[in-house]
């Protein structure tokens, strides 16, 4: 309750005071300040893939101005031989406004991707957008065979079927790319399993499904315990370095992160950046109030 109230009133405080929050999880406004962390990254081990702050969008021109805003990124991103990729939400890109719309917006930062040798990762949304998201990302594959990815929330008890039902365009030469990951979004119990370790066995249980069928895969996770299960997974199966890696956001257990490079394994950081940084600190913590004590936390502890 506690948490609720104040994750209530957030919004309306100064943004100085969110942004002593704020600022561990986002790399900063500006795309020289993603780039700048990207470096530090790299030269730390870790990939990247860069995200812009932005979504649900009420107008079209934004959304727009969003694709344009991707196109530059990514020329300016690849320009300096950066190792990373993008990710993208389709709300951002115009999902509620027009399906269509949304399509070619992605279809055109694609084409930008395919011209840079990248890669584009659509992000998963709330379970409103997850039927959507599904049918986009089949089609973009269909003229994008090896650039584009989906994520998938082992939280929701679709989930094993949602990947069983894309088999259908799984081949040796073009496979199926997903980040598997908890998932943040509030649903309801009856489409989301809400047990702790529930959420886990589920986790392992798509990964096991992943890895078996050659599907490559981001471990998107910062529970130790899953991290350990994951590795365990992948010496079983005996599951090559090209097949998988380890994503995290950044900011976000960063000693975890590190111990997994340390111990050989290719690690992925996801990379927040942009104007709307305000919006999505606020919208988090509405989606999970939980978050509160971490803000208390950095209220009277320097990062």
């Amino acid at each position: 309750m506690i948490n609720q109230l104040i994750a209530g009133i957030l919004p309306y405080m100064p943004k100085r005071l969110v942004w002593v929050f704020s600022r561990k999880y986002i790399s900063g406004e500006n795309l020289s300040d993603a780039m700048r962390e990207s470096v530090k990254l790299n030269l730390d081990g870790c990939s990247v893939t860069l995200d812009i702050l932005g979504e649900y969008v009420s107008q079209l021109s934004d959304a727009e101005q969003y694709k344009n805003q991707y196109i530059d990124v990514i020329g300016q991103f690849t320009s300096r031989m950066i190792h990373g990729n993008f990710s993208v939400k389709p709300s951002m890109l115009g999902l509620f406004l027009n399906k269509e719309t949304c399509y070619q917006n992605f279809r055109e930062i694609l084409m930008a991707a395919d011209r840079a040798d990248s890669f584009i990762r659509i992000d998963m949304e709330d379970s409103t957008c997850t039927d959507d998201e599904i049918q986009l990302y089949r089609r973009l594959k269909e003229e994008f065979p090896i650039r584009v990815g989906l994520v998938i929330q082992a939280y929701l008890k679709r989930t094993l079927n949602d990947i069983k039902s894309l088999m259908d365009v799984h081949t040796a030469a073009s496979p199926l790319s997903f980040r598997l990951c908890k998932g943040i979004y509030v649903e309801d119990q009856s489409i989301a399993f809400k047990g702790h370790q529930e959420i886990r066995d589920h986790y392992l249980e798509d990964l096991e499904f992943m890895l078996k069928n050659d599907i490559n895969v981001g471990i998107a996770t910062h529970d130790s315990y899953l991290v350990e299960q994951c590795m365990k997974l992948i010496e079983r199966l005996n599951i090559p370095k090209n097949k998988f890696e380890f994503q995290m956001l950044f900011g976000v257990t960063s000693n975890l992160r590190r111990s997994i490079v340390e111990k050989g394994y290719p690690m992925k950081v996801y990379v927040p950046f942009g104007k709307q940084w305000f919006n999505y600190s606020t919208r988090r913590l509405k989606e999970n109030p939980n978050m509160v004590w971490h803000i208390i936390k950095a209220l009277f502890v320097r990062a």
